[in-house]
């Protein structure tokens, strides 16, 4: 395993690139779990579980257990990220953008703990929950990022499609993340605080879940744009795949949505959700870096040559 450290095959570090995209979706879903099961309170401080102690005690229940579990995960979180580093680190030949893209992602692990650890210390205020899921959800774009690249190693492509088509698979992708936040809104405004405790953002839950709702239509429509925007303009088989990916996701997206509306949010469903959002960022972040690739090159149809003339 060393030996495969020291010199890694393009295979390898795909495969660390995928152990992260799945680590940084999979902390979404069992933060959702703490949060859905009322856990999240579960150890009261930070970076301890209690005034006394690391690890939490019987009197903390199964909302010790689940809170403490999900912390515990971060430094498996953490090991990924570090191995995946190393990976991209001696990848030859060198790679400077994904070791960047890399060491970001090495980063952000801790960056996402210690914002974990304030929400905790702010008793789940919704804001800063809202901002612990941004930095997944950013972590997961960034895996999204190192994983293209293996199946693209050969080079950072310059533009091959035109710069409108280019616009809007970014503004596809600006709309995503708009979507994801204003559900974060709307999350904080419903009943799934974290902690019976925990105080709700204020905001009308109907009212903030109709503005949802438009921003996913907005997405979609965006969406269906791209993929038509991708065929007109010759894209990449490549990039055409990534954007009906990104719609059949949206789609599946919006019926669980639907359903979680129309059956009072239970847990089940809810967390169904958030899995989605993962899978959501990371096929908008691939439908957009798609613009990137090589379009389909049209060879151009010969001319007839003439006739000879008949001779005299």
């Amino acid at each position: 395993m060393l030996d495969r450290f020291r010199t890694p095959s393009t295979g390898f570090v795909r495969g660390w690139a995928w152990a992260s995209l799945v680590a940084n979706i999979g902390i979404i879903v069992t933060g959702a779990a703490v949060r859905l099961t009322a856990s999240g309170l579960g150890c009261p401080t930070w970076p301890r579980c209690t005034d006394a102690s690391y690890v939490p005690h019987g009197e903390l229940g199964m909302h010790g257990a689940i809170e403490f579990g999900n912390r515990l995960l971060t430094f498996v979180l953490a090991a990924v990220a570090i191995a995946t580093w190393f990976a991209v680190r001696s990848w030859s030949p060198r790679r400077p953008r994904a070791v960047v893209v890399a060491t970001l992602m090495a980063l952000g692990i801790p960056a996402q703990a210690l914002i974990g650890g304030i929400t905790v210390l702010v008793d789940l205020n919704s804001w800063a929950v809202a901002i612990h899921l941004a930095v997944s959800i950013g972590l997961v774009s960034l895996s999204t990022v190192l994983l293209r690249q293996t199946y693209h190693p050969a080079a950072w492509y310059p533009p091959t499609v035109p710069a409108p088509a280019r616009t809007l698979a970014w503004l596809t992708y600006g709309v995503m993340w708009a979507t994801v936040m204003i559900g974060t809104v709307v999350t904080g405004a419903g009943p799934h605080a974290g902690d019976p405790d925990t105080p709700r953002n204020g905001f009308d839950p109907a009212a903030v879940t109709q503005l949802h709702a438009d921003a996913v239509f907005l997405l979609l429509g965006l969406s269906v744009g791209l993929l038509l925007t991708y065929k007109a303009v010759g894209a990449a088989p490549v990039a055409v795949r990534a954007a009906v990916v990104l719609i059949v996701v949206e789609l599946a997206q919006g019926v669980i949505g639907f359903v979680q509306y129309f059956t009072d949010l239970p847990i089940l469903v809810v967390g169904l959700h958030l899995l989605g959002a993962g899978m959501l960022a990371a096929a908008a972040t691939w439908a957009a870096l798609e613009s990137r690739t090589p379009a389909v090159t049209r060879t151009p149809t010969a001319a007839p040559s003439p006739s000879p003339s008949p001779a005299p």
